[in-house]
């Protein structure tokens, strides 16, 4: 990842969502958390609420998304991830890893 500096007179929040704004670090962030060796299953829910934050304040956020996030919340929450993590121990099992990019056009 680049070096940033994080400016001081925005809040780390408000900083990292400006940053999510952009879709290869968004890709990047969700990576990253579903990388984690021990994971925390609130990080990824978290994670996933600052990405869709980032595109309703860039009015990029579809009714449809919204949705789809909703039904992914309360999943995530009554499994604690579960699924994801399993799935993801799964294929590094195998010897695959996951990867998040951005979808072209």
């Amino acid at each position: 990842m680049k070096n940033v500096k994080v400016p001081t007179s925005d809040s780390y929040r408000e900083f990292l969502i400006e940053r999510l704004k952009d879709p290869e670090h968004s890709a990047g962030f969700i990576e990253a958390i579903l990388e984690e060796k021990d994971p925390e299953p609130e990080l990824l829910r978290n994670a996933l609420r600052k990405v869709v934050e980032a595109h309703y304040r860039m009015n990029k956020l579809s009714g449809e998304v919204k949705q789809h996030h909703d039904r992914l919340d309360k999943m995530l929450t009554e499994s604690g991830c579960a699924e994801i993590y399993s799935f993801v121990e799964f294929l590094d099992a195998l010897g695959f890893q996951v990867a998040v990019t951005v979808k072209e056009g």
